[in-house]
């Protein structure tokens, strides 16, 4: 075996024989981490800066280095670069390239840096693009809710508990309460990505670099807010993938529950709204059907994501410090994370505005469920008798009415009065569907009123960010 074969690998110095070729395979990450090329190359082009303001490398080296890292990039961009698994991942790739591209000078890049520091820095530089991302697909979904909760403040649907029809509410007042969901999301999403914005790079190996660097130059460089304070820590902590992917398994949770009630509200049993067709699938065999796809593939990846925050979980829980070649496996988790969170978000922002509402299904369904018995009880109390005994008043007149089919507002002044003396003519004012949503007249409350003012909060909210 010739040296040349020998050295091929950048750190190939040391070893006397070649590669096993199924270890090549094993050990190589080109196949997933080339996504990181973008993000690779701007950290190797802040370090170079650096290094020719420290005067590691002279002005033409510097601008050698600079083109060369460009028209790589363009190469890349243009499907013409030629990835090889002999250089293991995205990093050597791109070195090696600039090497033959320009010569002895590609092979200064590397001063002053290891693979460890450059592989944090370019995971961070990418989540931060992607939480970017991220945050705006979440806003336009949040916009779409909050449009829709104007456009429904006044229509009136069943409240559930246990899904059990409770009280009524207005399906204004419903959307309102996924936009808070994301609300908390998205302050998670930004809180996440201040610990993803600090610059591992120049931690070197584990120890730091003998070379005089300046950290905060390149970090400034880079956008980032600040330099990491510990070497070590540095090039081994993955808690922000970890945090991100807590974030990612929280707001598809979110997304879980909304997609079970899309798919409750689209089936014949509800009938409450009509998904657009362009989300929706049909059957092989059954031609009369329509399959709401998009709520159910949604609440399915959810499990993918929860898994993969377990993964990154399990892989970091038994590693010492510094760098361990484990962390390798940080990346296809959360690449998939990443894409699977911006899939969803895109599929529900697209997808919310274009729900059509059956206002009459809904009311009848509302009407149907005694939702109005805590009004009767609340009546009851205004007029002097312990909640109680309210409570128990009410459940006979229920009972009465599920033995005779008859909601409470469909009940005789005569018949109600069988429960209860108290009760007098303007019972009748609460027992309607809209009164009882109107008097729920407070901050947080489902009165049509209440639903108009959150919703021009939140839009506030939302164009203040």
């Amino acid at each position: 075996m010739s040296d040349q074969e020998h050295t091929i690998k950048p750190w190939g110095g040391r070893f006397t024989e070649a590669t096993d070729a199924f270890v090549e395979r094993f050990t190589a990450s080109i196949q997933f981490d080339q996504r990181l090329y973008h993000h690779d190359i701007n950290g190797s082009l802040a370090h170079a800066k650096m290094l020719n303001k420290i005067g590691v490398l002279t002005g033409d080296e510097y601008q050698q280095i600079s083109e060369g890292l460009e028209a790589i990039r363009s190469e890349v961009e243009k499907g013409d670069f030629p990835w090889s698994i002999t250089l293991e991942d995205v990093h050597m790739n791109i070195e090696a390239k600039l090497t033959e591209r320009i010569g002895i000078t590609g092979k200064k890049l590397h001063t002053g840096r290891s693979r460890n520091d450059q592989v944090a820095t370019d995971i961070r530089l990418y989540l931060r693009d992607e939480i970017d991302n991220i945050s705006k697909e979440l806003s336009r979904l949040q916009q779409g809710l909050i449009d829709l909760a104007e456009r429904e403040a006044e229509t009136i649907l069943p409240g559930f508990t246990h899904l059990q029809t409770a009280q009524p509410i207005t399906f204004g007042h419903h959307m309102l309460a996924w936009n808070e969901m994301l609300e908390r999301d998205y302050g998670r999403l930004q809180d996440c990505r201040k610990r993803v914005n600090i610059s591992p790079l120049g931690a070197a190996a584990l120890a730091g670099t003998t070379y005089p660097i300046d950290r905060a130059y390149t970090a400034e460089l880079l956008g980032f807010d600040a330099p990491s304070e510990n070497s070590l820590d540095s090039v081994s902590d993955r808690d922000f993938a970890i945090e991100f992917s807590a974030f990612a398994s929280l707001v598809m949770t979110h997304l879980s529950r909304f997609s079970e009630e899309l798919v409750l509200w689209t089936c014949a049993q509800f009938n409450f709204i009509e998904l657009p067709d362009r989300f929706c699938t049909g059957s092989s065999i059954m031609p009369q059907k329509k399959n709401p796809d998009v709520p159910e593939l949604v609440r399915g990846k959810t499990g993918r994501v929860n898994g993969h925050l377990i993964s990154l979980l399990t892989l970091m829980k038994g590693q010492p410090l510094a760098y361990n070649k484990d962390n390798q496996e940080d990346k296809e988790p959360l690449f998939d994370t990443i894409d699977t969170i911006k899939d969803c978000l895109k599929a529900y922002a697209d997808m919310i505005p274009a729900i059509e509402t059956k206002a009459d299904n809904m009311r009848e369904a509302a009407r149907r469920g005694f939702s109005t018995a805590t009004d009767l009880a609340d009546y009851l109390v205004r007029k002097g008798i312990a909640f109680r005994d309210a409570h128990e008043i009410v459940g006979k007149s229920v009972a009465y009415g599920i033995e005779t089919n008859k909601d409470l507002s469909d009940m005789s002044l005569a018949e109600l009065q069988e429960f209860s003396n108290e009760i007098e003519q303007d019972v009748f004012e609460v027992l309607t569907l809209e009164g009882s949503v109107a008097a729920r007249n407070h901050i947080g409350g489902t009165a049509p009123e209440q639903v108009k003012a959150a919703a021009q909060r939140a839009a506030k909210r939302l164009q203040s960010r």
